[in-house]
């Protein structure tokens, strides 16, 4: 009897991660380039008291199906699914929305790279494009002071229109990094990725390229979180949590009228 409370609880606490990764879904739904997540579950080892294919007899007959008693559940994995985000336009010149596969590469303060599906880019003091908290878009590309307008086309090739001049002025390229396992980058928080061995190694090319999206100027990918969906799983989580925890009010009613016989 005393499995019965230890799988109810098992099963709470499932109920309770999944709960917890459909807040933060619905909390970063509009969160620029947010890809929602999934928990997933594995039932746990079994403990068997009759194995299935053992012999019943000496005239060599099996027992076909055993017994077999489960112990719960947990925590598989909680993985994101990188389904392509709404575009949402703004008419910030320095917006770029990633139309396909690929990470905008960011440098972090002490050099290492991290990736990005965040295109909202602005300039910092010497012109260079950076994030929101200033870290810089990689390469380098740096924005003359003097410029009148800023083109990025689809390619990623960053196009200038200086003051007194009527041609533009290629003055950096915008390069994407894709990954073998998207899933297996190391969320580091303010919608940055690492590298991680699950991920595999990053491999940079140009937007457009064959497996590389392209980029559209003036807008920003949306996160993916669909409300709806979230709302649905939200309720059926509750309503097994409810079920669980009914689980072990009722294994504790029996033993508590095992206790009271005489």
């Amino acid at each position: 009897m005393s499995l019965t409370l230890d799988i109810g609880a098992t099963g709470m606490l499932a109920q309770q991660l999944n709960v917890d990764v459909i807040s933060n879904n619905i909390a970063n739904m509009t969160t620029t380039g947010y890809k929602r997540q999934r928990a997933e579950f594995q039932d746990l080892l079994y403990q068997t008291k009759v194995r299935p294919g053992a012999a019943s007899s000496d005239q060599g007959t099996t027992i076909p199906a055993g017994i077999q008693q489960g112990l719960g559940v947990k925590a598989g994995s909680v993985y994101r699914i990188n389904e392509q985000g709404a575009l949402q336009q703004t008419g910030n010149k320095l917006d770029i929305a990633n139309k396909g596969a690929g990470y905008f590469q960011i440098t972090l303060p002490n050099g290492d790279t991290a990736y990005t599906r965040d295109g909202s880019f602005q300039l910092d003091q010497n012109g260079l494009m950076v994030t929101s908290e200033g870290y810089t878009l990689q390469p380098g590309i740096t924005i003359p002071q003097d410029a009148v307008d800023v083109t990025i086309n689809s390619t990623g090739q960053v196009l200038v229109k200086t003051q007194g001049t009527t041609t533009l002025s290629n003055v950096g390229q915008i390069q994407l990094a894709t990954f073998p396992n998207n899933a297996g980058l190391d969320a580091l928080g303010s919608n940055l990725f690492g590298e991680t061995e699950a991920s595999g190694t990053a491999v940079v090319g140009n937007p457009g390229d064959p497996g590389y999206g392209e980029l559209e100027q003036g807008a920003l990918e949306g996160s993916n979180v669909n409300i709806v969906q979230e709302i649905t799983s939200l309720i059926q989580a509750q309503r097994a949590y409810e079920m669980n925890s009914k689980v072990i009010q009722t294994g504790d009613e029996m033993l508590t009228t095992i206790t009271q016989m005489r």
